[in-house]
């Protein structure tokens, strides 16, 4: 454990956030605005943990705690007012962020001899618009937790793991004659510290040519200009600067996707990434050869809008006759996820690649099979999207409509703004704005009205679009 002491030299001018986050006044200050000053080394952008902020309390204080309104004398005099002073503070930068001079010369005061009770309430109430600000940031701040467990939620299902992103880029890479990425070392990710990574998560970009170059945008250091390796993983590289998150909308992934999806739809004779494939399974998942088959399936709403996109996968048994039995979807995603690097012998593509006109016909009943099985799952879901949707847009202009009625209503009360103290061409400008605020409540109600019907036409009739991608023989390893 490392421990920095300092006087109130170091409560200005230095930033301790990335190195610590726990604080102990050995004395409380009779300033606040001093006390603030120290705790805000901690307490500040880019702090990694919760700040622990810890002061000395006078004798009895676990044995009778402090009631905020009691006159001083019930504990140690000074020390007690002092301490209420530390609860004031507190409760203040809860509610405003900070403190600036609110009891500042109260405490001075009391020190002096001429007060004896904390007196906050004046303050507070003037202070009252900036924490109803407070308050909807915080609700903002819970609304964006939500949308970030929605986000990791459809990671999942789409099946984003790093892993998975990481594979796309070195086969794209691979695919346009581009160097591999090269796994390097980095303090607190690799060698990994935990021990429980098996394979490097860290790379150096290489040098990459023609249009790929421009995938090492932004891996410079802005400030020491060291180019910085990437990872895939979001973990990794919260709270790090000394690396680069490749995210879906890195340009060195946008890229890589746009190769493979070009070479998924590109006519034959120019493909480099073929669409059929063959891996070998252990002997326990089947007994016999299954064929699996890969589809794009998109849902359109009413006005054409995509609604919703996925992979989804469909398959079953090759009997020795040459026969299709069709698996249910826990059997297929066993297999899939079962699959090793190995590949079958060249006979046994051979022979799958003549009985697949035996089979085809029925893996494609499969995947449409599946695909309306899906589409038809998926449609509580839209639903539940469709009401949130209209719930949130619903929440939006109601509270533009009661932030311009209370903007409306102080402009009304007589004592909140003297005209006569302004020109004509003030005065002027102040109808205009209180018109302008009128004319926009008035609006309101109609675009409410649309916005709702709009959102409705879009979730209405959803129709559910099939595109076959690709398919992927499995052969049990006793037969490959």
């Amino acid at each position: 454990m490392r421990i920095l002491l300092a006087t109130d030299a170091a409560s200005e001018g230095i930033d301790l956030q990335r190195h610590c986050h726990r604080l102990v006044h050995y004395e409380i200050p009779w300033n606040p605005n001093r006390m603030e000053q120290r705790n805000g080394r901690i307490d500040r952008h880019g702090q990694l943990h919760n700040p622990q902020i810890f002061h000395f309390a006078p004798q009895g204080f676990a044995r009778l705690p402090i009631d905020r309104d009691a006159p001083v004398g019930a504990l140690e005099g000074d020390l007690e007012f002092l301490m209420r002073a530390v609860q004031k503070v507190e409760q203040i930068r809860e509610d405003l962020g900070k403190v600036g001079p609110v009891i500042a010369d109260q405490v001075t005061e009391a020190m002096l001899g001429m007060r004896r009770r904390l007196d906050t309430a004046g303050a507070e109430r003037g202070a009252e618009p900036t924490r109803r600000m407070l308050t909807f940031e915080r609700n903002l701040g819970e609304q964006i937790q939500k949308l970030y467990d929605q986000l990791q939620e459809s990671r999942h299902a789409l099946q984003l793991e790093p892993e998975n992103v990481q594979s796309v880029v070195q086969i794209a890479l691979d695919l346009a004659g581009q160097p591999p990425l090269i796994a390097t070392t980095l303090p607190g990710i690799w060698p990994d510290p935990s021990g429980e990574r098996r394979h490097c998560p860290v790379f150096h970009l290489p040098t990459l040519r023609g249009s790929w170059m421009a995938c090492a945008t932004g891996l410079e250091h802005p400030h020491t200009h060291t180019v910085r390796p990437i990872v895939f993983d979001h973990e990794l590289a919260k709270g790090r600067d000394d690396v680069v998150l490749a995210h879906l909308n890195h340009p060195l992934v946008q890229m890589a996707l746009r190769l493979l999806r070009a070479e998924v739809w590109s006519g034959e004779g120019r493909k480099k990434l073929h669409r059929v494939a063959a891996r070998v399974i252990p002997n326990h998942i089947a007994s016999t050869p299954l064929a699996i088959a890969y589809g794009r399936l998109v849902v359109i709403g009413g006005d054409s809008h995509r609604l919703h996109e996925e992979l989804i996968a469909a398959g079953g048994e090759i009997s020795e006759q040459g026969r299709f039995r069709r698996l249910n979807v826990g059997r297929v995603q066993a297999a899939l996820d079962a699959v090793t690097a190995q590949e079958p012998s060249a006979a046994v593509k051979d022979d799958l690649a003549q009985v697949w006109t035996q089979v085809s016909s029925g893996v494609q009943t499969a995947l449409e099979g599946r695909a309306r099985e899906r589409a038809e799952s998926l449609q509580r879901k839209l639903d539940e999207r469709r009401d949130q949707e209209i719930g949130d847009i619903t929440r939006v202009l109601e509270e533009l409509a009661r932030a311009i009625q209370n903007e409306l209503a102080e402009a009304a009360r007589p004592t909140q703004l003297r005209l006569d103290l302004f020109n004509e061409s003030e005065r002027d400008q102040y109808r205009r704005n209180t018109e302008a605020l009128r004319a926009r409540l008035a609006r309101i109600p109609h675009e409410l009205e649309q916005e709702i019907s709009g959102i409705r036409a879009r979730y209405a009739d959803p129709q559910d679009r099939l595109f076959p991608v690709a398919v992927v023989f499995l052969v049990p390893a006793r037969l490959a």
